[in-house]
């Protein structure tokens, strides 16, 4: 329960939009009221929020099946069950002292494509100036290039990049206007927007003849190595570097979440993806996000609830970072 320093006894429901302060848990019946992710505040005022969530809700890029789109909503929707306790195995309650809000959805023309990836970039850039930092839920993989560029912006080139993805998207695409979301990681090792020795993919188990120089710990190295293997590699590519950390949905088996676009067996279980991002508490993760949870494929959100929890568990590692002094807005 929240503590009386952030005493909401007052909110029963609808905590999203009736709580006065973004911090401290409100708990609410996980059946009803205003969907936010994890009932955080929905709100557009980001003076002093610490960390921004917000959805890209685009699935135009997709190579097979659409639906994505509606990830953000569905990630939102599966939360309520997150936030009924406080996160386990952290046993803290994360809002105590991390201002989170839900800034809501970035618009849109999605009869213009061509203003998408600018409309995504300006989108991040108005969250990152205000010294916030974001979670974002996809939408389709692609949304992750426009929201690098906007992080290599505020933070610096190049980034760090953390990936977990069932695809390397690292194939060959020197079209600029592309929308395509198997070909982002290589316009973004071409634009010199992360630097290809410092980052690693995980999971991975498409083939392709070029990685571009990515360190790839792929699906079958996790299966033989294990978690904490996977924990000390990473710390050790990474260091003490700004990462850019982005998780495909479908770095799972679908066995764990068939509710995406283009799955491909053989990858990890939820309990193996949740044990390595829990062990990320050294790195310096300048941006996040979670894409392509595609609804209309879920079987009893599986899917969605796999995303919300990868969501919750990294803003555990930002509110334990900051209860460490190693987090604080920019």
């Amino acid at each position: 329960m929240a503590t009386d320093q952030h005493d909401h006894s007052e909110i029963k429901i609808d905590g999203a939009i009736a709580r006065k302060s973004p911090y401290g848990l409100a708990l609410e019946p996980t059946f009803a009221g205003v969907l936010s992710f994890m009932r955080r505040n929905y709100s557009k005022d980001l003076a002093n929020a610490e960390l921004v969530i917000s959805g890209v809700p685009l699935d135009l890029a997709t190579t097979h099946r659409p639906g994505a789109r509606l990830g953000p909503q569905g990630i939102r929707l599966a939360s309520a069950e997150v936030a009924s306790l406080k996160p386990y195995p952290w046993g803290f309650d994360p809002f105590e002292n991390l201002a989170v809000i839900d800034f809501g959805d970035c618009y849109l023309d999605v009869h213009n494509p061509m203003t998408i990836h600018d409309a995504i970039v300006d989108h991040a850039r108005h969250i990152l100036k205000s010294g916030a930092r974001m979670l974002t839920f996809g939408g389709d993989h692609y949304v992750t290039y426009p929201l690098l560029k906007a992080h290599v912006e505020k933070f610096g080139k190049p980034l760090s990049l953390i990936h977990f993805d069932a695809h390397c998207d690292t194939w060959a695409d020197d079209t600029p206007d592309s929308l395509n979301h198997g070909t982002m990681f290589y316009k973004a090792v071409k634009d010199g927007l992360i630097d290809p020795k410092r980052s690693v993919q995980i999971g991975i188990r498409t083939w392709n003849d070029d990685f571009m120089g990515i360190n790839i710990l792929d699906a079958q190295w996790v299966h033989a190595n294990g978690p904490q293997a996977v924990i000390k590699e990473v710390n050790r590519i990474v260091g003490d570097h700004p990462a850019y950390f982005t998780f495909d949905i479908d770095c799972l088996d679908p066995a764990f979440a068939p509710g995406t676009g283009t799955p491909v067996s053989g990858g990890l279980s939820s309990a193996q993806a949740l044990e390595i991002v829990r062990g990320f508490t050294e790195l310096d993760l300048v941006g996040m996000d979670v894409v392509e949870v595609a609804p209309p494929f879920d079987q009893s959100q599986i899917t969605a609830l796999a995303a919300a929890h990868l969501a919750c568990d990294l803003i555990c590692l930002l509110a334990k970072r900051k209860a460490a002094g190693k987090f604080k807005r920019t």
